[in-house]
């Protein structure tokens, strides 16, 4: 049973960093494209960032310059590295893998999802 849980959401001031963590079971992402999500109450599910199997990453503009992805695949892992926060990043944020190893900012295009990890920014 494929399986992705996030970690590492919590509440933090403007200006702060977190760092989410994605824990991958039941299959091997290595030659998958990961990416990261987010869904602000009253707003569509948006792309915040991608990563190829080899390393490329793709950011959503509003993050490029503040976020970094990462993945490790020795231990089947996704990061993402969230500095200099602000209120707007408010959101579950959730991890995605697709099916083959090109990627994309269409939600649709990825198959498998965690349940999310709730990350709040006040002023």
């Amino acid at each position: 049973q494929v399986q992705l849980v996030e970690s590492g959401g919590g509440s933090v001031q403007a200006g702060g960093s977190l760092r989410l963590s994605c824990a991958i079971s039941g299959f091997t992402a290595n030659y998958n494209c990961m990416g990261w999500f987010r869904q602000a109450p009253g707003k569509e599910r948006e792309g915040v960032a991608t990563i190829t199997p080899y390393g490329s990453t793709s950011y959503a503009d509003s993050v490029k310059g503040r976020f970094t992805i990462s993945r490790d695949n020795t231990k089947n892992r996704l990061y993402l590295q969230m500095d200099a926060l602000k209120p707007d990043d408010t959101a579950m944020y959730y991890c995605a893998a697709k099916t083959g190893s090109s990627c994309s900012f269409v939600a649709a295009a990825f198959f498998w999802w965690g349940q999310g990890t709730q990350v709040t920014v006040s002023s």
